[in-house]
């Protein structure tokens, strides 16, 4: 299995660097486990480390009961965010550095003070949280049109590929996060609407989620990271021209442009 880990771990690199995608790992490999495709992220985030990248902060995914549904699990996923990853707002980036992306709003947290599982509750999060920002994740998928499963999500980073962090950062006092609201347009075009509820009922239920699942190994969520808890709706695709812009009312907007 370790020869099996290497392996797959340099190919979702080299298709990421190249922008190709591979065909689906659970279609080629069914015997890979959700810890087998954990330990091939690990695998994907340690090589990148040793050529110097620095992890800034972690990422939630499938925390809504609609996504997991459709990808028959019944728990989220996660990834990790490097400092590769993130863009100023109103970021203008290049629709040719990626294989087939989507964008999803999320209010980020940024942490001041480590949160260690196992027994990390929301509480705990608000506590731990320095600001919220509003933030949107640039997702994409190394794996074949989108087909993935729970086991091919997690080995490759949980589809992570940019974050763009807003600029007004607001500290949780008088913040209810769980009816925080969120609209996101598309050039202009309101194409969708939520709430903080869609990950996992309020985001800091999701960030303590997190915390808990990375003492599964070793891992713990560090003050001074980033942590996405998850999107607020449905990830909208994106083409060359798009400008997206997520607005959280109180919380500020963030906006990224594709040319």
């Amino acid at each position: 299995m370790e020869i099996l880990v290497e392996r797959i771990a340099n190919e979702l690199i080299d298709a990421e660097s190249h922008q190709y995608s591979v065909a689906p790992l659970t279609e080629r490999y069914s015997e890979l486990t959700v810890s087998d495709a954990y330990q091939i992220q690990l695998e994907v985030i340690g090589k990148k480390l040793k050529e110097g990248h620095v992890v800034i902060g972690k990422k939630v995914g499938l925390t809504s009961k609609a996504m997991q549904q459709m990808l028959g699990v019944d728990e989220p996923d996660y990834g990790h965010l490097l400092d590769i990853m993130k863009m100023a707002d109103e970021a203008t980036v290049k629709i040719a550095d990626f294989i087939s992306p989507k964008v999803e709003a999320e209010i980020g947290f940024i942490l001041e003070q480590d949160l260690v599982g196992p027994n990390v509750n929301y509480l705990d999060v608000l506590m731990a949280a320095k600001y919220v920002v509003p933030t949107l994740e640039i997702i994409d998928s190394r794996i074949c049109d989108w087909k993935i499963k729970l086991v091919d999500t997690v080995a490759d980073n949980g589809s992570s590929a940019r974050v763009v962090v807003g600029k007004k950062m607001s500290t949780i006092e008088g913040l209810d996060l769980r009816t925080q609201g969120m609209v996101l347009y598309k050039n202009d075009e309101l194409l969708a609407t939520g709430s903080g509820t869609a990950a996992l009922g309020h985001p800091a239920q999701a960030v303590a989620w997190l915390a808990n699942k990375l003492h599964e190994f070793g891992i713990t969520l560090k003050a001074g990271e980033l942590i996405l808890p998850g999107a607020l709706s449905g990830a909208i695709a994106v083409k060359e021209g798009d400008r997206i812009v997520a607005d959280f009312g109180p919380l500020g907007t963030a906006s990224v442009s594709f040319e």
